[in-house]
This record gives structure tokens, C-alpha cells and sequence, in this order.
């Protein structure tokens, strides 16, 4: 079923932060990951194959429970969404362009969680 999904490897998981300064401080300083860039655009820091985004959008706050925004890298986004839709899964956000540079959407699991999927644009 993985292969019909086109599901790869978690892309990204983004982390609620109220001061960007002091996180990027904290993950590339302190912690010392290297920065991720992707299409010029610089996105967070990689840990392995996976980047940490920060997201200082004031749509999350910070939490000690477990809150990270987690995004799946997909084949094909256009065509991961298809395939959940025909398996009855819910598509809570439809793919649309995100950066002039990556397809997005997000779908919810059997427990209402909601995953992110992307691929480049050309997918």
C-alpha cells in the first residue's frame, strides 16, 4: 500500500518557537545542526534525513506535550491525495502550492492527527 501512497520518509517536522532568534541560536549553536536549504529557500535545520522547521507564526504556541507539525515526503503529492481519497481517508487540507516550490496537502489519520504531505513541485 506504501508504494500506491508514494510515502517516503518524514521531510519535516516543524516546532512552535515565540522567539526565532534564540531558537535558530539553540539548533544551529547550541546543537550545532547544519542549516537545511531546499530550492534557495532557507527552511530550518537538517537532523539526518529530516529538516526542523521553526514556525514563529503564532499558529501553535510552544508546549512541554508532544505538538511537532510532522510532513511526509510523498512521490507525488497530486497523486498521494488521490490515492487517500479513493481509501476513504480524510484530505483536511487539498494540496496547493507552497513557496513557489512544493506541492502541500495534509490528510487525518483514524485518530483525527492531522500529517502534511509534500513533493517538489514537478510531483
Amino acid at each position: 500500500m506504501q508504494q500506491r501512497l508514494g510515502l517516503r520518509n518524514v521531510e519535516v517536522i516543524a516546532l512552535a518557537v515565540t522567539d526565532l532568534a534564540r531558537a535558530q541560536q539553540f539548533y544551529g549553536e547550541v546543537l550545532g545542526l547544519p542549516v537545511a536549504e531546499e530550492a534557495g529557500l532557507v527552511l530550518g535545520y537538517r537532523l539526518g534525513g529530516s529538516i526542523l522547521m521553526l514556525k514563529d507564526d503564532g499558529e501553535r504556541a510552544p508546549t512541554e506535550q508532544p505538538n511537532p507539525r510532522v510532513t511526509l515526503a510523498v512521490d507525488a503529492a497530486l497523486e498521494t491525495q488521490a490515492a487517500l481519497q479513493a481509501l476513504g481517508v480524510r484530505v483536511a487540507d487539498p494540496v496547493a502550492l507552497y513557496d513557489e516550490a512544493f506541492l502541500v496537502g495534509s490528510f487525518l489519520d483514524s485518530e483525527g492527527n492531522k500529517l502534511w504531505f509534500c513533493s517538489p513541485k514537478g510531483g
